[in-house]
């Protein structure tokens, strides 16, 4: 089984949001396979807390033109780690030591990466980091 392609659509929408306001490293993982509750994780990272909650207000503002409502929404005052569950998608907006930190590339490395269709502006790429280990 593999990501519905309405979960894939949403999380593409979230990703060129994220894009426009200037995220790092995009990334959406397939964890169909392995988890029941989500389809896909979207994760995204910024250099600042500042920058990590203009990046929330963009996904939500985009997702909301789709009709979309986050069921759940963590970590938004403060800033370093917030989570928006769109139920099929759950998208990760992290500080970028943070992201470092937790490499939630490496827990979910056996998951196939979705294709975003982000183009080259975007990285797609997991943190360096991230990747060492």
């Amino acid at each position: 089984m593999t990501a519905s392609e309405s979960s894939v659509t949403v999380a593409r929408h979230a990703a060129r949001a994220a894009a426009d306001k200037i995220a790092q490293n995009i990334v959406a993982l397939d964890v169909s396979e392995r988890l029941a509750l989500a389809d896909v994780f979207l994760i995204a990272s910024a250099p600042s807390e500042r920058q990590v909650n203009a990046i929330v207000d963009g996904i939500e503002e985009e997702l909301l033109k789709q009709d979309l409502r986050p069921v759940r929404r963590e970590g938004r005052s403060a800033g370093r780690w917030v989570l928006l569950d769109y139920a099929d998608v759950v998208i990760h907006v992290q500080h970028e030591e943070d992201r470092v930190f937790y490499a939630l590339e490496r827990l979910w490395k056996d998951c196939p990466v979705v294709d975003l269709q982000l183009g080259d502006d975007a990285s797609a790429k997991a943190p360096a980091a991230a990747e060492q280990e």
